[in-house]
């Protein structure tokens, strides 16, 4: 593909310096829980972990992509947002955040600041 792109195509294509950065997030819950208390978690992790921080949440109840809720990227302090939240929740044996990630072409390398 070529790489003499228009602002405007880059900015379309969310490359370059309009790369949009999120992370992954895998969490695993206690085996006893019902399926209301998994519920219950869910919908207050969507408002207090992930609307109150302007984060949105893509995926199911254990694994999911989190990406700003608007055009641009999470940044590493509302990525330790969510982390802190979750750390302090009893309903989960465990969970995992990437590191922040292209969320458009995973594969490719996080632009320099």
């Amino acid at each position: 593909m070529a790489t003499n792109r228009s602002r405007r195509l880059r900015k379309k294509l969310c490359v370059d310096e309009f790369q949009e950065l999120g992370f992954e997030l895998n969490m695993n819950f206690k085996e006893d829980l019902s399926d209301e208390a998994i519920d219950a978690f869910l919908d207050q992790f969507l408002s207090d972990a992930m609307t109150a921080n302007g984060l949105g949440y893509v995926g199911g109840d254990d694994y999911g992509l989190v990406c700003l809720a608007k055009r641009g990227s999470v940044s590493e302090e509302q990525r330790t947002q969510v982390d802190a939240w979750l750390k302090g929740r009893s309903e989960l044996v465990d969970f995992t955040a990437s590191p922040l990630m292209d969320v458009w072409y995973p594969e490719s390398a996080i632009n320099p600041a």
